[in-house]
Protein backbone atom coordinates (compact mmCIF):
# COMPACT_ATOMS: atom_id res chain seq x y z
CA UNK A 1 0.00 0.00 0.00
CA UNK A 2 1.35 2.95 -0.91
CA UNK A 3 0.13 6.60 0.41
CA UNK A 4 0.36 9.78 -1.43
CA UNK A 5 2.99 12.65 0.05
CA UNK A 6 1.66 15.92 -0.89
CA UNK A 7 4.20 18.78 -1.35
CA UNK A 8 1.24 20.84 -1.92
CA UNK A 9 -0.22 23.78 0.19
CA UNK A 10 -2.20 22.87 3.44
CA UNK A 11 -5.36 24.12 4.61
CA UNK A 12 -5.58 27.09 6.35
CA UNK A 13 -8.02 26.52 9.11
CA UNK A 14 -10.54 29.19 8.67
CA UNK A 15 -13.91 28.95 9.44
CA UNK A 16 -14.65 28.50 5.69
CA UNK A 17 -12.94 25.01 4.90
CA UNK A 18 -11.71 25.25 1.59
CA UNK A 19 -13.33 22.36 -0.56
CA UNK A 20 -10.28 21.25 -2.08
CA UNK A 21 -8.33 19.95 1.12
CA UNK A 22 -9.67 16.54 -0.38
CA UNK A 23 -7.05 17.10 -3.08
CA UNK A 24 -4.34 16.86 -0.39
CA UNK A 25 -5.50 14.03 1.16
CA UNK A 26 -3.18 11.16 2.26
CA UNK A 27 -5.53 8.88 1.32
CA UNK A 28 -6.03 10.10 -2.26
CA UNK A 29 -5.11 7.60 -4.02
CA UNK A 30 -7.48 4.79 -2.48
CA UNK A 31 -9.99 6.35 -0.25
CA UNK A 32 -11.02 2.76 0.24
CA UNK A 33 -8.50 2.19 2.80
CA UNK A 34 -11.03 4.36 4.84
CA UNK A 35 -14.04 2.46 5.12
CA UNK A 36 -12.77 -0.69 6.38
CA UNK A 37 -14.54 -2.05 9.85
CA UNK A 38 -13.16 -3.52 13.18
CA UNK A 39 -9.17 -4.03 13.12
CA UNK A 40 -8.78 -2.04 10.34
CA UNK A 41 -9.70 0.77 11.13
CA UNK A 42 -6.67 1.87 13.37
CA UNK A 43 -4.07 1.36 10.44
CA UNK A 44 -6.68 3.41 8.50
CA UNK A 45 -6.17 6.02 11.41
CA UNK A 46 -2.97 5.66 11.43
CA UNK A 47 -2.67 6.74 7.09
CA UNK A 48 -4.37 10.19 9.10
CA UNK A 49 -2.08 11.23 11.85
CA UNK A 50 0.44 12.86 9.47
CA UNK A 51 -2.40 14.22 7.29
CA UNK A 52 -1.82 17.66 5.96
CA UNK A 53 -5.50 17.98 5.79
CA UNK A 54 -6.90 15.97 9.29
CA UNK A 55 -8.11 19.05 10.83
CA UNK A 56 -10.40 20.13 7.61
CA UNK A 57 -11.05 16.28 7.26
CA UNK A 58 -12.44 15.97 10.83
CA UNK A 59 -14.08 19.31 11.10
CA UNK A 60 -15.75 18.57 7.88
CA UNK A 61 -16.99 15.11 8.66
CA UNK A 62 -17.96 16.44 12.05
CA UNK A 63 -19.70 19.49 10.76
CA UNK A 64 -21.77 17.32 8.18
CA UNK A 65 -22.54 14.06 10.18
CA UNK A 66 -20.98 11.59 8.15
CA UNK A 67 -21.54 8.01 9.12
CA UNK A 68 -19.19 5.89 7.42
CA UNK A 69 -15.67 5.42 7.58
CA UNK A 70 -12.66 7.11 8.70
CA UNK A 71 -12.11 11.03 8.64
CA UNK A 72 -10.08 12.88 10.20
CA UNK A 73 -8.34 10.59 12.37
CA UNK A 74 -11.41 9.44 13.91
CA UNK A 75 -13.56 6.09 13.94
CA UNK A 76 -17.14 6.12 13.08
CA UNK A 77 -17.86 5.45 16.77
CA UNK A 78 -15.13 8.39 17.90
CA UNK A 79 -17.21 11.10 16.01
CA UNK A 80 -20.71 9.69 17.04
CA UNK A 81 -18.80 10.30 21.05
CA UNK A 82 -17.88 13.50 20.25
CA UNK A 83 -21.13 14.45 18.32
CA UNK A 84 -22.74 12.69 21.71
CA UNK A 85 -20.58 15.12 23.96
CA UNK A 86 -20.44 18.36 23.11
CA UNK A 87 -23.82 19.10 21.04
CA UNK A 88 -23.79 22.76 21.65
CA UNK A 89 -20.92 22.88 18.53
CA UNK A 90 -22.55 23.95 16.25
CA UNK A 91 -19.28 24.41 13.48
CA UNK A 92 -16.52 21.81 14.32
CA UNK A 93 -14.54 24.53 11.95
CA UNK A 94 -14.69 27.12 13.97
CA UNK A 95 -14.27 25.32 17.67
CA UNK A 96 -10.59 23.97 16.27
CA UNK A 97 -9.76 26.83 14.56
CA UNK A 98 -10.68 28.48 17.44
CA UNK A 99 -8.77 25.82 19.82
CA UNK A 100 -5.39 25.47 17.70
CA UNK A 101 -2.19 26.07 19.62
CA UNK A 102 0.11 29.23 17.69
CA UNK A 103 2.51 26.47 17.00
CA UNK A 104 -0.30 24.71 15.11
CA UNK A 105 -1.06 27.62 13.42
CA UNK A 106 3.21 28.46 12.48
CA UNK A 107 3.18 24.83 11.32
CA UNK A 108 0.01 24.88 8.72
CA UNK A 109 1.55 27.74 7.27
CA UNK A 110 4.98 26.40 6.22
CA UNK A 111 5.18 23.57 3.41
CA UNK A 112 5.88 19.99 4.83
CA UNK A 113 9.25 19.35 5.73
CA UNK A 114 11.15 16.92 3.17
CA UNK A 115 13.79 14.40 5.33
CA UNK A 116 16.83 14.78 2.84
CA UNK A 117 18.52 12.23 4.93
CA UNK A 118 22.14 12.58 6.21
CA UNK A 119 23.23 13.37 2.35
CA UNK A 120 26.52 15.13 2.25
CA UNK A 121 26.50 18.27 -0.84
CA UNK A 122 30.22 18.37 -1.79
Amino acid sequence: MSITETGGPTATQSPEIPSTWRAFARCIDNPDWMFVQGAAQREAVTICRHCPVLVPCAADALDSRTEFGVWGGMTERRRRALLKDHPDIESWADFFASHRPESATARLASPPCRNTGNRRRD
